[in-house]
Order: structure tokens, then C-alpha cells, then sequence
């Protein structure tokens, strides 16, 4: 089919064009009939344009303009005229003109759309999943992807200026089931062997760093066969960065200087650096999380020193088994009820805490179920800890160190949703820095990397890694944004000795690391440089940038949380034929 071709984007138009003859491609957005004129909203990747038909200026394309209906493609031919006074939309860019039709050609004619093309849109998400192509027309959709467009050019951009080289490693790689699972793939030639999907270039990088090429960077694709949440999905893409020589501070730096680049460039936001750093364990003691929100106060207090020798048994008791008790203080919410109190509980026992007690604040004293094993000394004692004052309310956790955090953490994030303090449309980064190495993992009776086997100890930490595996900082460093990961990085380990005592900290036999590390160990004794790096998620990323609640609301063509592809109904079942060539056979 021949048709006019475009010389103009749709959102392109405005007053200085008036008088400009154009031709138009894109979709009917809407159509509206008024009496003796014909009003189209043509849309394109740039925008709309709203275009006037007037059967005085060219009856047959008046005509045809009549049988349009939304999402038909069209090719218009006219000229640009400013609206008549008192028409102005100043909602739309090309508010202040109009394109006076003169041909109009239908391309291809349209279906009634299952969902409307429009932002705002109010419909099950399994329907937009299914017919993700008309969703991605939607304006608030291909914004977000042209974030995410501008947002990898000014990565790459920053980095080429920095001296990195973008390489690709192999997407066919060794599996080594250390974590989350591995999506493995079957190799026809090699029967009963396979590959797995990379679920991070980390191995490679370092073999480039390795190789001497020193600054590394790639838009890696990775793969986790794990249960999903909305910022996690089977395949998702990352900010995979390397380099030789260097400590923990220039990291920092430069990824410091990336981050104000990228915000700058696409969102023109200018960061205020350096960002704030912060000890894990001070994350941890503060805010319960080792990702802090900290957009808002409600900081979690310790008394476990005040509790220690208490008329509550369950605290003195948890205490005495070197568990702490940590609260926050809520102020200006004495007046809860007591259903509203013990609705608390199940959200604090989420996250392992066997109870959440309370004290209110109330104007003829304290209330509470356990005040009555307290002294007035220690509730004042307490009371004073917090800061508090009548009117508030005091929520305690006793429990294990990390259980008492992390769920206090979370009921101070409750909290903070609740009273609305987290302010919006404002960005918070954080470093936090030097996690412990190693983390006992009770079910598998074994220390287990809390970031990965390759991350440094910090030096002075060094000696420990076997007398003391548990109190073993690693040289590692997190960047976290408004309460989410953004990305997480480490010096790594490159001498060999050093990376087989990490392997037997965690419980692996020299046997198992040769089988599946050997060829790295075997490069540790080539002259490996010092190195270090991190990786940032960039779905994640985008998300926090464009006020989504979902990665999947800035991926193309992204998979449900249960893993599956609705549109093309992915993953499907193969030929008889197909398991044969792979000798396969399934159970199922």
C-alpha cells in the first residue's frame, strides 16, 4: 500500500507552524462528531494533535472521516491553523492549534480495544498483561519506557566518559546453585549436561578485570528462578559495573556522580551529595531494616539495659538470653483502641516477633496490660528513653536481636504510612556500608555469604574468618533510595588463599570449589589486580523514578508473579520431539 508518509510528529505542531501544510501518521485516540465539523485526537509516539474535518474543505475525506473509530491507523494530510478564541486546550501541548484535514487515508481499521487506551486506567492487570501492546500505548506507559530509554544512554554515556569499556559475557553459562535457583538450559550436543542463565555477570567481570581491561560496564540481562514480588521477576535487567584499583570511597564517589547525572538528564533533579553513609549495624539499631527509609522519623529506641532485671519476666528473661527490646514511639496516638492495638500483633509476627506490647500515653497515667510489672522508676525510666509525653503511645518488641529489629522495623514503617509522614515526590539516597561477611543459616546448619562468596572481608575483620566467621564485616556498600535496594556492591576477594578460606567458611569442600569455581581460583594466580564493583537494578530503578508501584509498569513485556507470559502463554509445553533431541523426559 502506498500512503503519504509523515513529516511531522503529532505533538511536533504549535503556533509558529500555523499556516504549515503536514502530513500525519498515527492512531485515532478519539473521534468526536459535532455536527457539521468532524473532531479527531491523532496520537503518535510524541503526542496528540487534535484534527478538524469540514465537508466545505473536502467533502470525500469528510466522508471517510466519518467511519473512524479509535485505534484505526490513519495518514492525514493538511494544514496547521491556531484554534479559534475561547478553543484553547491548555491541557494539551498542541493546545493552541489544529490541523484543518484535507486528506485522510485509513490504513488499517481496529478492533473496539478490550481496554481503553488511556492513563488512569482502572483495570485488572491480567487484562493489560494479555494485551500488554495496546497497554504499552497508553502515554503514561511509553513514558515510563522512554525513561528507561534515556536513562541507560546517560549510563552509558557517564561511563564512556569515565574511561569504561561496555562488554557483553556469555548468557550460556556454568551453573553454580549458590542462592537463588538457576534457570537451566538443556544442551542438545551434550546430553544430560547444561547451562544455566547468568543470574549476575559476577564471575566474568572479574575474569575482565582479570584480563587487565580494568573498567567494565554492561546493561546485563540476568535470571532468577525465585518467587516473585512487584520489584522482582524472573528476567530483569541490571547496571553491571567493574574496576581495578581502587577502595571503597571511589566507588561511592562515582557512582555518586552517576546517580546526579542520571537524575539531572532525564528527571532535572539535582541531588544534594554526598549522600549520607551509614554503618550497617547502625541501619540495623536505628531504623530496623538494612535498607532505612529515611524520608521520616519514628526511630526505633533500645532499653533492653532498662529491662534487664524487670518484674516482666518475658522481657528480663529475653534479655538475659542476649535478645534486645526495641519500640518506637508514636506520637499523638494514645487514643488507639484496644482492637486497634492488637491488630498490630499479626503484623509484628510477620516477621518472626512472638508478641507486640504496648504502653499508652494517657492523661491519668499508663496503660497498658504489662505496666503492672514495672516499677514507677522504670516506666519513667522508659518513658524518658522515648522521649515520650502524654499522648503518645510506646510499641515494644522483645525477641532475638535481628527479629526484634527488623520487625519493629517494619511496624515503624507501618506507621509511617499510616500517619502519612513519608513525604512523596522527593528522593532519599543512603549509603549503607560494611554488612557482616557471613549470616548462620539454621536450616542448612551453615554460614552462608550474606551478599555473595566473592566479597572481600574488611581487612582488619580478616583474621576472624575462621575463629569468629559471625562478626566479620565484609568491605561491601548498598545504595538505597526512599527504602529500596537500588543496588548493592563489594571489593572483592582476589587472592587466591583468601577465596579458599571463604569457601571453607561456608561450609564447601576444596573438592566442590574446584568443580565449580576452578577455572577462577586457577586465574587468582595469573596476577590478579584489586578490584571491586556493584550492580544496580534498573527496572527497579525506573520504578522509583517514575512513581510506579510495580517494575512491571517499566518493563516492556514483563512476566506475572506467577512467572508466566499472559500474551504469549509462555511457558508452554514442547513436542515429544523436541525432549527427544534434548533427552529429556518430563514427570509431569
Amino acid at each position: 500500500m502506498v500512503y503519504a508518509l509523515r513529516d511531522t510528529a503529532c505533538a511536533e505542531l504549535s503556533s509558529k507552524d500555523a499556516g504549515k501544510s503536514v502530513v500525519l501518521n498515527g492512531w485515532v485516540s478519539r473521534r468526536r462528531d459535532h455536527g457539521g465539523l468532524i473532531f479527531v485526537d491523532l496520537r503518535d509516539r510524541s503526542g496528540l494533535v487534535q484534527v478538524v474535518f469540514n465537508p466545505d474543505l473536502n467533502p470525500e475525506a469528510f466522508r471517510l472521516a466519518e467511519s473512524l473509530r479509535n485505534e484505526y491507523v490513519v495518514s492525514i494530510s493538511g494544514k496547521v491553523a491556531l484554534r479559534p478564541e475561547g478553543t484553547i486546550n491548555s491541557n494539551m501541548a498542541t493546545g493552541e492549534v489544529e490541523v484543518l484535514g484535507e486528506k485522510l487515508e485509513i490504513l488499517n481499521e481496529a478492533k473496539t480495544p478490550p481496554i481503553y487506551i488511556t492513563d488512569n486506567l482502572e483495570v485488572d492487570e491480567t487484562v493489560r498483561l494479555k494485551y500488554r501492546y495496546l497497554d504499552l500505548r497508553r502515554s503514561e506507559m511509553q513514558r515510563n519506557i522512554i525513561l528507561r530509554h534515556r536513562v541507560t544512554k546517560v549510563v552509558r554515556d557517564y561511563l564512556d566518559s569515565q574511561g569504561f569499556l561496555e562488554i557483553e559475557t556469555p548468557i550460556l553459562m556454568k551453573s553454580s546453585p549458590e542462592g537463588a535457583r538457576d534457570f537451566l538450559v538443556p544442551s542438545r550436543v551434550n546430553p544430560g549436561r547444561f547451562f544455566a542463565l547468568p543470574q549476575s555477570p559476577q564471575i566474568f567481570k572479574q575474569l575482565l578485570m582479570v584480563s587487565g581491561f580494568e573498567k567494565y560496564f554492561q546493561i546485563a540481562r540476568c535470571f532468577r528462578d525465585e518467587d516473585l514480588r512487584a520489584d522482582r521477576q524472573p528476567e530483569f535487567t541490571q547496571i553491571d559495573i567493574e574496576m581495578s584499583f581502587l577502595d571503597q570511597n571511589m566507588v561511592l564517589e562515582m557512582m555518586e556522580e552517576m546517580m546526579a547525572a542520571v537524575f539531572e538528564e532525564t528527571l532535572g533533579l539535582e541531588l544534594k551529595r554526598p549522600f549520607p553513609r551509614m554503618e550497617y549495624k547502625e541501619a540495623m539499631s536505628r531504623f530496623g531494616s538494612d535498607k532505612p527509609d529515611i524520608r521520616f522519623g519514628l526511630e526505633l529506641v533500645e532499653i533492653s539495659d532498662l529491662v534487664a532485671g524487670c518484674g516482666f519476666k518475658v522481657f528480663a528473661n529475653i534479655v538475659a538470653g542476649g535478645g534486645k527490646v526495641v519500640g518506637i514511639n508514636v506520637p499523638g496516638c494514645a487514643g488507639y483502641t484496644r482492637s486497634q492495638l492488637d491488630e498490630l500483633s499479626p503484623l509484628a509476627a510477620t516477621y518472626g516477633a512472638k508478641g507486640l506490647a504496648y504502653l499508652v500515653l494517657a492523661e491519668d497515667g499508663v496503660k497498658s496490660p504489662i505496666a503492672k510489672f514495672f516499677t514507677e522508676t522504670e516506666l519513667q525510666q522508659i518513658i524518658d528513653r522515648f522521649g515520650a509525653k502524654t499522648g503518645d503511645l510506646i510499641l515494644l518488641v522483645a525477641d532475638k536481636p535481628a527479629v526484634a529489629q527488623i520487625a519493629m522495623g517494619q511496624v515503624r514503617l507501618e506507621f509511617g504510612r499510616r500517619l502519612n509522614l513519608i513525604p512523596e515526590n522527593t528522593f532519599h539516597f543512603l549509603w549503607v556500608i560494611n554488612f557482616p561477611l557471613l549470616e548462620y543459616d539454621e536450616e542448612e546448619q551453615r554460614y552462608v555469604a550474606v551478599h555473595h562468596m566473592f566479597t572481600a572481608p574488611l581487612p582488619e575483620d580478616e583474621a576472624k574468618l575462621e575463629s569468629d566467621p559471625g562478626n566479620v564485616r565484609s568491605n561491601s556498600y548498598d545504595l538505597v533510595l526512599n527504602g529500596v535496594e537500588l543496588g548493592g556492591g563489594s571489593l572483592r576477594i582476589y587472592q587466591r588463599c583468601l577465596q579458599e578460606r571463604m569457601f571453607k567458611a561456608i561450609g564447601m569442600s576444596m573438592d566442590e570449589a574446584r568443580d565449580k569455581f576452578g577455572y577462577l581460583m586457577d586465574a587468582f594466580e595469573y596476577g590478579t589486580p584489586p578490584h571491586g564493583g556493584i550492580a544496580f537494578g534498573l527496572d527497579r530503578m525506573v520504578m522509583l523514578m517514575t512513581g510506579s508501584n510495580s517494575i512491571r509498569d517499566v518493563i516492556a513485556f514483563p512476566k506475572t508473579a506467577s512467572a508466566t507470559c499472559l500474551m504469549t502463554n509462555a511457558p508452554s509445553e514442547v513436542t515429544p520431539r523436541q525432549l527427544k533431541e534434548l533427552s529429556i523426559k518430563t514427570t509431569v
